[in-house]
């Protein structure tokens, strides 16, 4: 615990991951309100103790909507983060290793490179429907490109070591040069790229959702909640500032989450023990 609390940043990104966890997870029990029952007599009121963050234009309960929006953004997050992950992860190494796979997989990547994420994704939605499945699997179609890319330069750092060279002249198989001699080498790169797709899946996903390409009402997400919010935004400022507020938090937790896992596993960045300070402090 000592040794992470020495990196301030990753620590303090966990912290704030953990409490938006707490509060995705728990804002239903604290206020019991249910999430699509319409009440007209509150429609629009303003932050209360009744209501924490006010009431929406159909008189629900933003807390709760806000609390399961943050929940579904999470989840979204770490579905595309590992759906990208893992398929990213095998073609970068694939790449990597086997030339033909590199010269056509490459292409491809280079291909869907040319369009921005944003405008693909869309693409990709409306062709497939606007269902949260169905976002998940274009944020990660979108993303694959960028982990394989990682992973393929790292890879091929490694790929040229001696060691790589004495274990393929000792006979040692692709595959296990691949998943026991390569992949553990490239991990500490793509554990960081990682964290920046969750969040940029995150920021995406409220993009497509305030589109109205996303996730559809009356399922909240901070997207879809921004879209209600921005019709009433100078009568009714809660109803953007509390999911905007999220947004913010979440993708800054997730960013200094991903600075302080670079500094973790990078082995030129080593933050100095209390031994070590006291001893440059004791130095003449």
């Amino acid at each position: 615990m000592s040794g992470l609390y020495r990196h301030k940043m990753l620590f303090a990104g966990i912290l704030i991951l953990l409490l938006m966890v707490i509060l995705s997870l728990a804002g239903g029990y604290i206020h019991t309100y249910d999430l699509y029952a319409l009440d007209p007599l509150s429609r629009l009121k303003s932050p209360s103790p009744q209501h924490w963050f006010g009431t929406d234009n159909f008189g629900r309960d933003v807390f709760v909507r806000v609390a399961f929006a943050i929940r579904i953004s999470l989840l979204v997050g770490l579905s595309v983060a590992l759906a990208a992950g893992v398929f990213g992860m095998l073609t970068g190494l694939l790449c990597a290793w086997y030339r033909s796979v590199d010269l056509i997989a490459m292409r491809v990547c280079d291909g869907l490179f040319a369009f921005p994420s944003l405008l693909l994704a869309i693409s990709i939605v409306g062709i497939l429907g606007p269902k949260t499945l169905n976002v998940v699997l274009a944020l990660s179609l979108v993303y694959i490109p960028s982990v394989a890319r990682v992973v393929r330069s790292a890879a091929l750092v490694i790929k040229e070591k001696n060691y790589i060279e004495g274990l393929r002249a000792h006979g040692a198989g692709s595959g296990r040069i691949i998943w026991w001699h390569i992949m553990p080498n490239v991990l500490s790169p793509f554990i960081v790229q990682i964290t920046f797709i969750f969040s940029v899946a995150i920021l995406t996903e409220a993009a497509l959702s305030f589109l109205g390409s996303g996730i559809p009402a009356p399922m909240p997400s901070l997207g879809n909640l921004l879209l209600e919010g921005k019709k009433v935004i100078f009568t009714s400022w809660w109803m953007t500032f509390f999911p905007g507020m999220s947004i913010i938090v979440l993708i800054f937790a997730l960013n200094i989450l991903g600075d302080g896992l670079r500094d973790l596993l990078d082995p030129n960045v080593r933050p100095l023990s209390r031994r070590q300070l006291r001893q440059l402090r004791a130095r003449p």
